[in-house]
Formats: C-alpha cells, structure tokens, sequence
C-alpha cells in the first residue's frame, strides 16, 4: 500500500483535544460512579479544517485537511499538501473508501478487515466519537470509576479484550486521555485531547495526539498523529458531501 495512503488511513479514525478555564472544588463522594458526568458534543451535521501531521519511523508529512461528518451516517474528508488534493476519504456504516488523487487509484476497506489489520475493534462508531472527542464505547454498569483531586477515570473493557481507559477533567467534564490496551499483547493506542474550545454549546478539542503501537512481520510499529483545528462547527444547517471515483483511476 502507497505510504501516504497508510498515512491517511491511520489518521481516519483519530483527531482531537482537552483543558478549560473553568475552575470548580474537587468533588468528594463515597460513589464516584454516580457524581462522573462526561460532557460531550452532539450535532446534526459539523465542519471543520485542520492541520496535521502525520509520523511513523521512516517519515513525516503534514497535511491539510477538510471534514465533514452527518451525525451517525457519514464522514467525509479532503487531503492537500501545500494546497495541492491529494486524496479524499469516505467513512460510512459499512466502509471506508479512500482515494489517491497522486497516485490515480483508490482503496475500500471493511471494518472486519480493519480490526484484523490493527489488532483493535473499529467501526463507524468508534471513529466518529474519537474524532469528537467523546466516549467510544457507551458506559456499562459493571464499569469502574475511581476518582484523583483533578480528574476520574472510567476504566471499560469491550468484549474482544481491550482495556479502555478514559481520563475525564473533573472541572471540564471533557475527556483528556484515552488509553487503549489489547490484553496479552503490545497493541496499544492514546488519544490525548487539549486546547477546548466552544462548538455550539459544548466544549470541543482543537487539539489532539494519537500514538498507535500494533504489531506486525517487521515489530513493534508506531504511528503517530498530531492535529491542529483552525475552524469548527456545529449545527443542524445540511451539508453536501460529494464523492466521485474517476473511471480511470485503478482498485488496489
């Protein structure tokens, strides 16, 4: 696979995030379970532009990129480098379309092949949420909860094995860290969220790193993605969200 396509690929599913000005007492309670209200961000269609930069062990690259997502249906991104398109991407419920506009080709993947791939459970779910910046994986009531002076943390486990845990700002209510962890294995992901700022009525993260380590033949790989919002939006104003393959371009 191109490179840069891998590069993208990897960038799909992760951007953003965490702090605030706002100030309050640490909370006290005997049940913190009950006291965690985690704030996240809701909306019908959002926009956004964003800078990122895209690392592994052999390069890095920075790219531009321009997203549009409709609430649990549709992620839609453009890719440019020094204002140049050099691909676009399509997430929906059943699969991710990416499309190089350098290379004249593009790629479909399923999800099922993707979980396989990175050793971790992807779906659309799980991206859109990362890329806001909310919980990805609804809580349950066997999960746990321990609360520190500044922060709880909302400890979960999906049901192929991954530990999640999810650090919360206790003045914020925003989730600042995420870590993901395969059990018996070295495959691990962490979202880091900062540089909150207002989206509608909530609070939304402008900034973001995500650091992947899966294995694969070679080792232990690790990728590593940092983002910079300029502009976000949110709100129930509809967005297009067009999306074409040239006839010539080949499936790889």
């Amino acid at each position: 696979m191109n490179k840069s396509i891998r590069f993208l690929l990897l960038a799909l599913p992760l951007f953003f995030i965490g702090c605030s000005k706002k100030v309050v007492t640490p909370l006290t309670t005997t049940n913190p379970a009950a006291v965690l209200n985690i704030q996240e961000i809701d909306f019908e269609y959002f926009q956004g532009k964003a800078r990122m930069i895209l690392r592994d062990a052999n390069k890095e690259r920075e790219v531009k990129a321009n997203i549009r997502i409709r609430k649990d249906s549709v992620i839609w991104m453009t890719f440019s480098v020094i204002g140049v398109q050099g691909g676009k991407a399509l997430i929906n419920k059943d699969s991710i379309t990416i499309v190089s506009n350098v290379d004249k080709e593009y790629f479909v993947f399923d999800y099922a092949e993707l979980s396989k791939r990175y050793k971790f459970p992807i779906t659309y779910e799980v991206i859109q949420e990362a890329m806001l910046g909310n919980l990805i994986m609804d809580r349950k009531a066997g999960d746990q909860v321990t609360q520190e002076p500044s922060f709880f943390v909302l400890k979960q486990q999906d049901a192929g094995g991954i530990d999640i845990s999810n650090y919360v700002n206790a003045a914020s209510s925003k989730i600042e860290k995420v870590e993901m962890k395969e059990a018996n294995s070295s495959n691990s992901l962490t979202l880091n969220y900062s540089n909150f700022q207002p989206v509608g009525d909530k609070l939304f993260p402008y900034n973001g790193t995500i650091n992947l380590f899966y294995k694969a033949v070679s080792g232990l790989l690790n990728t590593t993605i940092i983002f910079e919002y300029n502009k976000a939006e949110s709100g129930d104003k509809e967005l297009k969200f067009p999306f074409n393959i040239p006839k010539r371009y080949v499936r790889r």
